[in-house]
């Protein structure tokens, strides 16, 4: 299997790490909220993609400040 170039990267971490987060956290808050009823899944599922689609766009302008802030206090090589 050919693996993607390297230059895609900023775009393929920010894209699966807020694709789990936010499957994981929307879940989460969907019980809490409604619990095991008749149409848990579907409402979780809206939540999911709603939330999805901002923390996306939002996760690819922060990361690069947050690497310059973090970078004030983490030691780099």
């Amino acid at each position: 299997m050919k693996k993607l170039p390297a230059r895609t990267m900023h775009i393929a971490m920010p894209l699966a790490l807020t694709f789990v987060m936010t499957f994981l956290v929307s879940g989460i808050a969907t019980i809490r909220a409604i619990g095991f009823e008749p149409g848990m899944f579907a409402r979780w599922m809206e939540s999911w993609m709603a939330s999805w689609m901002v923390a996306f766009p939002i996760m690819l302008f922060l990361m690069p400040t947050m690497r310059r802030l973090l970078s004030l206090l983490i030691e780099t090589k």
